[in-house]
């Protein structure tokens, strides 16, 4: 077939293998002869078959055929004379004799080998004529360094040098090179070790002299060397480390010694003992009672002019200016750290004597640091002086915090006070009188809100029953009166009661383990009881049911107080001396500022935004900031206990009153009169918060003791009772403690409402437990009312006079509610009754009676009559 049939058309199966098919599908039986002739004769038949068709397409187009084996025969003649022709070709380029490409290789070969001899000689007469020149310069530097020519020989050096870097590649590994570099090391060592020995016997710093000699003679040179060239000569890597030794020499004994010990320093010209010329800048230490403060600045003006002089112009070009300016910064920071800053004077009147150092600073900086050393210099030394106001008053107000913050740390654990007096301004009326005639204002319904106020340092004024108004000055109408220091005398003086007068026998009798400082702790037995209203005879209780609080404003024989007194009114209270300290410290801060602003002595800067004096004046109050701030934290293990945490309260107080009297009779504190205005508010809420955590904290811990008694249930039994009588007792004991703590301390308005508070706090708490319990048995009821009348003790704390009521209801408000409670409790139905209908019981809750009455009766028709009566509310009356 001329073409190959595509692979996507379909093929017709050859002859041999449909013959090899039927081999393969014959089988052992059916291989026979018959079976091989009859697959001979198709194949016989097949070739017959294909040679007819080939005769035939033959015969067919028999021009064609021809025209195409003619061609055929043309392209084999053709083929054969290409054949021969290339097979002669071949012979004539590669013969191993005539051939042309061998001929041409042997050529090349003989013209290689004549350039590489060539080229050999001319890199072995430049070699020779490097290594000449190379031999030439080592010779030339070897005599030089003979001669002591030492400038000459580093040029030559640098030369040689050259040359030995440049040699051509034949020669760079060539032993003759290496020596001649070792050589050249060691010469240029050599050099430069005459070099820095010229440089040290020319340039000599020590302690006591600098010696700076023009010339310098060197071993085996005919003349002596000038400084400069010696400078110059030397590598710049020895030269750096030479001038850093320098620069620190100098600033080390010659700038920073001036100013650390008295020194002179002298410049003289004489000549060594080879008759050398030298310059020499001498240094002695001067009498130490010296009192010039400016000699610092004038050994500085020496030692630059000396260097300027005598050093400066010799140095190299690279370093002409470079080294001056390395100066500059350390003589600057020398200057401001070691002379101005240190020298800041602490008292105003050292302040003009230190302002003339200051101006012959700014002068040396002017003529010397920018004029000699560096004229882009940042001018230090002038930026400082033109804020020495601010740096001097930065300095005041440091070492007043750190006095004051030393102050408060010392006079942490002093105990001693003095009492100052709490103003009030208001009238009240005593709140400690007797009970009025009128039954209705027995119940206290006609009082304007007449309680006192504890937190308000401006609460109204009372009558005087403390006594304190007949020993005050004239001049009370000032916010505080003078205070006296009675650290080691009996606080309770103070409160101004008669203790020259005997106690009643009764009352020495009844003193125990819990009797209050004043020592005029009332027996119970003494305090006045009284009832709400007064009883009908024929349904009351009986006297004994009655509540032992009566609340009074008048005496029991009927006569009246004396009108109450308006006018300054005042109590004392305990203040620490170191609050007195604080105050004095803040007064002798706003006074320098004063007297700073006035005195007019810093001249007024265009860059200042502030007048002089300002920063002293604010330090008054960062003083009471840090007070704030310190205190709490040193004598945190102080505070802990009841009277300190007041004591520190009253601290807070004392202090707001007094910044309030510097604001207002200061003059001259305007420009810090708002910030003491803060520091006032601040204190005040210090002081009112100290006071109610105080006042806090003891509630806390009387509602963990109230917590023991677990609700005060189950008192029937016997342990259970002892539990909770012993929690009652210990609350009895923590408020009295905490009294007689707080007593010494407080003013007599705070201690009231303060005390008043924490027996409330367990009042409450109590009522709340027993008001709980669902269900009260006759005896558990009996042991209730006991476990009650246990806390009537307390009410001894609130009586002033032994021939008046107690006042405990004006600063406990539950005291009646949870005295008619321990009646209650034993209380018949009738009794309960009789209360109610006559308006007893009004401090309870609706909820509350009908609780108590499930709780303690049994469910009777009468109970439930009375549930109805109590249900229906309170009688109007």
């Amino acid at each position: 077939m001329p073409f190959p049939i595509p692979d996507h058309l379909p093929r017709q199966l050859d002859v041999s293998s449909n013959i090899l098919s039927k081999f393969d599908s014959a089988t052992l039986q059916s291989l026979n002869s018959s079976f091989a002739s009859s697959c001979r004769a198709e194949l016989d038949e097949s070739i017959r078959s294909t040679k007819t068709k080939i005769h035939d397409r033959i015969c067919a187009d028999s021009s064609s055929f021809q025209r195409q084996l003619a061609s055929a025969r043309s392209l084999k003649e053709r083929m054969d004379i290409l054949s021969g022709h290339v097979q002669a070709l071949s012979v004539t380029l590669s013969h191993s004799k005539s051939g042309l490409v061998p001929v041409l290789l042997e050529a090349l070969e003989a013209h290689q080998l004549l350039a590489q001899e060539s080229l050999n000689a001319d890199v072995l007469s430049d070699s020779l004529s490097h290594l000449l020149e190379c031999r030439t310069q080592l010779d030339a530097l070897q005599k030089l360094v003979d001669a002591g020519d030492l400038p000459q020989a580093v040029a030559a050096c640098q030369a040689l040098s050259s040359l030995l870097i440049s040699v051509h590649g034949p020669l760079k590994d060539a032993s003759v090179v290496s020596e001649m570099q070792t050589r050249l090391r060691v010469l240029g060592n050599r050099v430069e070790e005459l070099l820095s020995d010229a440089y040290t016997r020319s340039v000599v710093v020590n302690a006591s002299e600098v010696i700076i000699k023009p010339f310098v003679l060197v071993p085996r040179s005919p003349k002596p060397l000038p400084l400069s060239s010696v400078l110059s000569s030397i590598s710049p890597a020895s030269l750096a480390s030479h001038l850093s030794t320098l620069r620190r020499d100098i600033l080390t004994y010659y700038i920073e010694c001036s100013f650390d010990q008295p020194t002179s320093l002298t410049v003289s010209t004489r000549k060594d003992t080879s008759g050398a010329l030298m310059h020499v800048l001498g240094r002695f230490p001067s009498s130490p009672n010296t009192t010039d403060t400016g000699s610092p600045l004038a050994n500085v003006s020496i030692a630059l002019d000396f260097l300027h002089k005598q050093l400066f112009p010799a140095l190299p070009s690279t370093h002409q200016h470079s080294f001056p300016r390395s100066l500059s910064k350390p003589i600057s920071t020398a200057v401001l750290s070691r002379l101005l800053i240190p020298g800041l004077p602490s008292q105003l009147e050292a302040l003009p004597a230190f302002l003339q150092i200051v101006n012959k600073a700014v002068e040396l900086e002017d003529k010397y640091i920018v004029g000699m050393l560096d004229a882009s210099s940042e001018r230090e030394i002038k930026s400082w002086v033109n804020n020495i106001c601010a740096h001097y008053e930065r300095q005041r107000r440091s070492h007043i915090l750190d006095s004051a913050r030393k102050l408060i740390i010392q006079n942490v654990s002093s105990e001693s006070t003095f009492y100052a007096q709490l103003p009030i301004s208001q009238e009240i009326p005593d709140q400690a009188g007797p009970a009025p005639s009128d039954e209705g204002d027995a119940w206290g319904l006609d009082d304007d809100g007449q309680s006192l106020n504890a937190g308000s340092l401006n609460s109204a004024p009372e009558e005087n029953v403390w006594g304190f108004d007949d020993d005050l000055q004239e001049g009370a109408e000032t916010q505080q009166a003078d205070p006296v220091e009675v650290v080691e005398e009996n606080p309770g003086d103070a409160w101004g009661w008669n203790d020259e007068e005997p106690a009643p026998e009764e009352l020495a009798q009844a003193e125990d383990t819990w009797d209050d400082p004043w020592g005029e702790e009332p027996a119970l037995s003494e305090v006045t009881p009284a009832v709400r209203t007064e009883p009908v005879p024929s349904q009351r209780p009986s006297a004994n049911s009655a509540p032992t609080t009566q609340r009074v404003s008048r005496p029991a024989d009927g006569t009246s107080h004396p009108a109450p007194k308006s006018g300054p009114i005042t109590e004392p209270y305990v203040v620490s001396t170191l609050a007195k300290l604080i105050i004095q410290t803040v007064e002798d801060a706003l006074h320098e500022g004063q007297k700073l602003s006035s005195s007019g002595i810093f001249p007024t800067s265009s860059t200042s935004t502030i007048t002089p004096g300002t920063l002293i004046m604010q330090s008054g109050a960062l003083v009471l900031d840090l007070h704030r701030a310190v205190y709490p934290t040193v004598a945190a293990a102080r505070l802990v206990r009841p009277g300190d945490v007041m004591k520190f309260s009253n601290n807070c107080c004392w202090l707001a009153e007094e910044v309030g009297r510097l604001v207002t009779k200061e003059q001259g504190v305007l420009v810090v009169k708002d910030k003491l205005e803060e520091c006032k508010n601040v204190l005040q809420v210090l002081a009112d918060s100290w006071y109610q955590d105080g006042i806090d904290r003891q509630r806390t811990a009387l509602g963990d003791i109230l917590a023991s008694a677990k609700g005060f249930t189950d008192t029937s039994d016997q342990d259970r009772y002892d539990d909770c009588e012993m929690a009652i007792s210990r609350v009895v004991r923590e408020i009295r403690s905490a009294a007689n703590a707080w007593k010494l301390v407080l003013p007599k308005s705070k201690y009231y409402t303060a005390v008043g508070a924490i027996v409330e706090v367990s009042l409450e708490r109590i009522l709340e437990n027993i008001l709980a319990i669902p269900d009260i048995p006759e005896v558990e009821s009996h042991k209730l009312s006991e476990l009650c009348r246990i806390l009537a003790a307390l009410e001894g704390l609130f009586v002033e006079d032994f021939s008046e009521s107690s006042f405990v209801v004006s600063y406990v408000p539950s005291w009646l509610k949870f005295s008619y409670l321990s009646e209650l409790l034993e209380a018949s139905m009738a009794d309960l009754t009789y209360l109610f209908q006559e308006g007893a019981l009004v401090d309870f809750k609706v909820d509350e009676l009908a609780k108590l009455v499930r709780a303690l009766f049994a469910d009777t028709p009468l109970r439930t009559k009375t549930l109805d009566k109590i249900m229906g509310g309170h009688p109007v009356r």
